[in-house]
């Protein structure tokens, strides 16, 4: 299954992986169905780290979410440079409709080498658009209210759509 965000920086098409992570894939998919992706932003962008979006609309108002999903971080995927994993709060089974894009190889982050034991869970990883990935993390950045690493300008996800393979 495929995934295309398109961006104000451009396409990213996303392969996910049901295989390895059924209940996360099945949950992002609930939520490009439902067009909840449609209009929010990259809210947090750290250039030598990840992109994370999927929460916030480009006034940093966060939007309500679907009940939390069970960590499937123990899939054998990695958080490697290019891959899609969920975000989360400390509490490992907390993540809903936040994700983040790996532009670093982020292994810590992996359920092995997690200090918490959990890890955060890597449901796909992008086939096509990496260069718009790269234009993203190179935004500017600053503090929005509490909120740090904040693109001064937003990046919008204009829509989530599902595609054919």
């Amino acid at each position: 299954m495929k995934v295309v965000l398109t961006t104000t920086y451009g396409k990213i098409t996303l392969q996910l992986d049901s295989e390895r992570a059924p209940k996360t894939t099945e949950n992002f998919l609930s939520y490009v169905q439902e067009g909840f992706y449609d209009g929010t932003i990259f809210h947090r962008v750290i250039g030598n780290f990840m992109i994370q979006g999927g929460g916030f609309t480009a006034q940093m108002e966060q939007k309500p979410t679907q009940a939390a999903i069970e960590n499937e971080a123990a899939n054998g995927l990695s958080n490697e440079i290019g891959t899609i994993a969920m975000a989360r709060t400390s509490d490992p089974h907390s993540a809903t409709a936040q994700f983040f894009i790996n532009v670093a190889d982020n292994h810590f982050l992996d359920q092995a080498r997690s200090p918490d034991g959990w890890g955060y869970a890597v449901f796909g990883k992008v086939v096509e658009g990496m260069e718009t990935v790269e234009k993203i993390k190179e935004v500017p950045t600053g503090r929005s209210g509490f909120h740090q690493d904040v693109p001064q300008d937003p990046v919008l996800i204009e829509s989530a759509q599902i595609i054919e393979d």
